[in-house]
C-alpha cells in the first residue's frame, strides 16, 4: 500500500490552485464574474456528487462540523466570487498573488481566537505579508 503523505497532497493542491487561478481569468474574459460564479458552483457540485457517488457518503457528523463546514463553503463562495470581480477587472499577475496571502489572516485569527501559538517565523511572515500587498498593489 502506498502511503500519500501530506506533502503530496499539498502540491497536488498547489497545483490545482495554480489552475484556479488560470482557469477564472480565461472565464472572466469571456462571461462576467457573477456568471463565472454560478458554472464555478456547478463545477463544485459535480465534484461533490462525483465524491458522494464514490465513498458512498453518510450524512452524519457534529453539528458544529456542519456549521463551520457551511460557514466554509459561504465563506468561500463569496471570496470566489470577489476574487472573480477583481480578476476581470486587474491582471490576473497581480490579483492572485494578492489573494493567496490569505494565510496570513487565517494564521492572525488562529493566534486570537483559538489561541495557536505564532512564532517569531510566522509573525516575519505576516509583516512580510503585509510588504508584498503594499508591493502588489502599488501602482
Amino acid at each position: 500500500m502506498i502511503i500519500v503523505s501530506w506533502f503530496t497532497y499539498a502540491l497536488v493542491s498547489l497545483f490545482l490552485y495554480g489552475c484556479w487561478g488560470f482557469f477564472s481569468k480565461l472565464a472572466t474574459n469571456y462571461i462576467n464574474p457573477k456568471s463565472a460564479l454560478i458554472y464555478d458552483i456547478l463545477g463544485a457540485i459535480f465534484v461533490g456528487l462525483v465524491f458522494i457517488t464514490v465513498n458512498n457518503l453518510e450524512w452524519r457528523g457534529d453539528i458544529r462540523g456542519v456549521f463551520y463546514a457551511v460557514i466554509t463553503g459561504v465563506t468561500g463562495t463569496l471570496a470566489t466570487l470577489f476574487y472573480l470581480v477583481a480578476v476581470s477587472k486587474g491582471s490576473s499577475s497581480i490579483v492572485l498573488p494578492l489573494t493567496s496571502l490569505y494565510p496570513a489572516i487565517t494564521v492572525i485569527l488562529a493566534f486570537f481566537i483559538l489561541k495557536e501559538p505564532m512564532t517569531l517565523r510566522h509573525g516575519i511572515g505576516i509583516i512580510l505579508a503585509i510588504f508584498a500587498i503594499i508591493l502588489c498593489a502599488g501602482d
